[in-house]
């Protein structure tokens, strides 16, 4: 091949090959190459995908004018050149491959392969589909590899963001407070250190003075509803040295913003619904005064997972035999729905309790039967009792348990024990059924205890051990007040309640 046919061929390329002194490179000057490499070369610079030569021992480049995009500023200097020399930062990868097929031992290719490349000022993080072939002279020998190659930097990248994206929302999803949603997004957006090598969220007073890239960091208010003088959340990344700072770099950065701003918003939203539907509950919940000989202690602790409001109530109010009625219930449900169902329910109880003047088992009865004619689409267990005088004047408890967990009592001497009875269906379910009652003498220095599921129940604990775990912390109780139970079984629980818990404590004074 002539000089002259080679510039020819070389199109776009011209004066970048006019400016090689081939001789001096270890290809040798145009008009001593190879059958073999002028048949390459013609291939290549006639192909519009990107190809490259790598010729000789010292894999020397020849390239197309398509491959200059993949190369960018390492033309026109790369012509000519050793690869090691074009390409220092990635030999430990490529050359092994190059030697590879140069030794006869078949062609090699890789799909998405990690190659940073030293680019554009920076060694920039790149992702390449490419295959390594032997090109063959007339006796068979290999004299060169041909390199055929496409990038896929942008396509590796852009599944990466999205697939991080996709997973910020689902874990944002269920976040219910301010708090759940940056201890579920910090850790996994600091998992992805190749887009967000420093992540944080911070406060401004300005956060619209903060929209921007300033020193290799870039600022991007958070899109929560603004509240005058108080400031607002921002998303502080360090940007990565590797990726070009463009507009699908920082348009990715504001989609993280928008996820964070609308999880945040949902969680102020159901914060301040979930504070006002609590403040309406406790303040139903109200302390009780029993009669004289009587003491009364009660606490409710919503579940401290969510912070969730939810159907469990306690009550205690005398009636008009003069007898102290004690209730503890719970609407299926943590939501505001379960909290208003509660509150009619509660009310619905109390008021059929009071004017009624039956065992408690009627009573439920009657609330079952207003709960059908009221339309209150409910599920309750509820156990209703009272404290009673028998014709001796000794006091005893007298209660119907509807689906709930069974009364526990500690007697005058400490002895801790459970008041099984078989229970009754729950409240809502089935106004057919019958209801009963059931009786236990209540010395004086006897307490009783009433609690709702979530004191006792937990997810893979069999629910007897859980029983006896209570029976433990009741035994040898009976010196303690109820407000001092209350706290010792409340004290008791650990960070793992999933559920609303409703406690009520009553003891009969000593003697």
């Amino acid at each position: 091949m002539h000089r002259d046919e080679l510039l020819a061929a070389a199109g776009s390329l011209r004066e970048a090959y006019a400016a090689v002194d081939w001789a001096a490179t270890p290809v040798g000057p145009v008009e001593a190459w190879s059958p073999a490499l002028v048949h390459a070369v013609e291939l290549a610079l006639q192909t519009r995908f990107p190809v490259t030569l790598l010729w000789g021992p010292e894999f020397a480049l020849v390239y197309n004018a398509a491959y200059v995009e993949l190369i960018a500023d390492k033309h026109p200097s790369a012509l000519g050149s050793r690869a090691e020399r074009v390409f220092p930062e990635v030999w430990g990868t490529i050359g092994p491959m190059m030697r590879s097929v140069r030794a006869g031992r078949g062609a090699n290719w890789v799909e998405d392969e990690y190659v940073p490349l030293a680019r554009r000022g920076r060694l920039e993080e790149a992702y390449f589909t490419f295959s390594y072939s032997p090109v063959r002279g007339a006796d068979g020998a290999i004299e060169g590899v041909m390199d055929i190659a496409t990038e896929t930097t942008s396509t590796v990248i852009d599944r990466r963001r999205l697939v991080m994206l996709n997973r910020l929302r689902e874990q944002l999803a269920g976040a219910e407070r301010v708090e759940d949603v940056v201890a579920r997004a910090l850790p996994l957006l600091r998992g992805n250190a190749a887009d967000l090598p420093d992540v944080r969220l911070e406060e401004s007073d300005d956060p619209l003075a903060s929209d921007g890239v300033r020193d290799g960091v870039a600022r991007l208010p958070i899109g929560v509803r603004p509240v005058a003088g108080r400031p607002q959340p921002v998303l502080r990344v360090r940007l990565s040295e590797h990726v070009a700072p463009d507009e699908a770099y920082l348009g990715f950065l504001r989609l993280i913003a928008s996820s964070l701003g609308q999880a945040l918003d949902r969680a102020t939203a159901r914060s301040a619904e979930r504070g006002v539907a609590e403040a309406l509950q406790r303040a139903m919940l109200t302390r009780p005064r029993p009669p004289g000989d009587l003491e009364v202690g009660v606490r409710y602790l919503p579940a401290a997972a969510l912070n969730q409001i939810g159907g469990d109530w306690y009550d205690a109010f005398v009636g008009s035999h003069g007898w102290l009625k004690l209730v503890v219930g719970d609407v299926a449900g943590h939501d505001q729905h379960a909290a208003a169902a509660m509150a009619q329910l509660r009310n619905l109880m109390r008021g059929i309790s009071f004017t009624l003047g039956q065992p408690p088992s009627r009573v439920l009865a009657a609330v079952d039967d207003a709960m059908g004619g009221l339309a209150l689409d409910a599920y309750a267990t509820a156990i209703l009792a009272q404290v009673e005088r028998d014709a001796a004047g000794a006091r005893r408890l007298c209660w119907s348990n509807a689906g709930h967990p069974p009364p526990a009592l500690v007697d005058p001497s400490g002895h801790a024990r459970l008041l099984h009875s078989p229970p009754d269906v729950l409240l809502g379910i089935d106004r057919s059924r019958e209801r009963h009652d059931h009786v236990a003498a209540l010395p004086p220095g006897s307490t009783v205890v009433l609690y709702t599921d979530g004191l006792v129940e937990r997810r893979e604990i069999p629910l007897d051990d859980r029983l006896d775990w209570l029976l433990g912390l009741l035994e040898g109780g009976h010196e303690r007040s109820p407000d001092e139970l209350c706290d010792r079984l409340l004290a008791a629980l650990d960070e793992s309640v999933e559920d609303d818990v409703a406690l009520l404590v009553m003891r009969v004074l000593p003697e």
